[in-house]
Formats: C-alpha cells, structure tokens, sequence
C-alpha cells in the first residue's frame, strides 16, 4: 500500500531509499467508514490526509443547511482544510468519507518533523499548495463564467469515473445546482 503514496511524492521530489523509510515512519493510516465526518466546523484539522482507497470531499454548509461541496478526494489526492490545518484555527468546512477510505496521513508536529529530517519535503508540500490554489482559482472562475452543463463537463474530467461512484446530490453541490437539475441536464444532453 506504501507504494501509491510514494509514487505521489515521486511526482514532486526524488527520495532516497533512507528518506523514504523516514516520511513512511512518521504516517500514520486509518481506515474511514463511509459517512464518517474526519472534520467538522469549529474544529481544528489535526491531519492532513493522503487518499489511499475511497473518496473525501470537502464542503461548507451555508445558514440555510445547504452543503456546498468544495472539492472531492478521490484516491492519490492530498485533503484538508489547509487554513485549520497550518493555522491551527476552527475549520469552517467538513470533510467527509462518500465511501468507505483508507487514508495516510500526518499531524501537523509530524510534518514539521519530517521538513526538517528531509527537507525536500517542504519542496513538495509548496508545490502541492500551489497546486491546489491553481485548482481553487480555476474553480472559482469557472463558477463565475461557464454554463451548468461546462462546469459538469469540467467536473467529468477533472475526476474520471467518479460520477459512478458517488451520489448525485454531491456533484449537484459541487456544480451549484440541485440534483433535479442535474438530472434533467444528463437527460437532456445524453451526458
């Protein structure tokens, strides 16, 4: 199972065969049973988790009680509230489990311990960052300017088969319209 998650610091760093065992030494693993809330508001996020099997997703439940699904977490994807996390403050979203997830992941003073054991990894965590910011960014945009049905096509590619996997009400939130709507969009289109 290790292996997944260091073909993903591949990605970013090369690691010797010493750094390696040391950032595996310092992940923890779980296993999240669907449904499962790993965050809620007001509290911290003590972990950032690296998706092994399953899915996340992050969202914000606004004053009416309606969940607006921020982003999905699907296998080799990084999760959490990067605010809570790094800042150490209340969240003001959720992360949950849509499926039953298996997960690594690290605490924040074990982070901290392996920057400084290997340092490449604050090389690879910034490049995660601006990733995810750039992906943040996109959304937004899109949000702003792309129809329904582009926004859904967008979604399509950005996560292949996840729409098979999870319920329609949560890519309903992701993409700003209710799920009836959604519905009849697929229908309509033959999407």
């Amino acid at each position: 199972m290790s292996e997944l998650i260091l073909s993903n610091f591949a990605m970013h760093i090369a690691l010797a065969p010493e750094e390696q065992e040391q950032a595996l030494a310092l992940l923890q693993h779980k296993t999240i049973a669907k449904r499962t809330f790993l965050l809620q508001p007001g509290d911290i996020d003590k972990n950032i988790y690296f998706v092994v099997k399953g899915c996340l997703r992050m969202f914000h439940t606004d004053k009416n009680g309606q969940e607006n699904t921020i982003c999905f977490y699907p296998e080799n994807w990084w999760a959490c509230d990067i605010v809570s996390f790094f800042k150490v403050k209340p969240a003001m979203n959720s992360i949950q489990a849509l499926e039953d997830t298996a997960v690594y992941y690290f605490t924040l003073p074990r982070l901290e311990e392996l920057f400084l054991k290997v340092p490449k990894f604050e090389r690879f965590f910034r490049i995660l960052t601006q990733n995810g910011f750039e992906m943040y960014q996109r959304r937004i945009i899109s949000n702003l300017s792309k129809t329904a049905e582009e926004r859904y096509l967008l979604f399509r590619k950005h996560y292949p088969g996840l729409e098979q996997r999870i319920a329609q009400k949560h890519i309903a939130g992701y993409l700003g319209i209710t799920p009836a709507f959604l519905s009849m969009m697929r229908k309509d289109k033959n999407l």
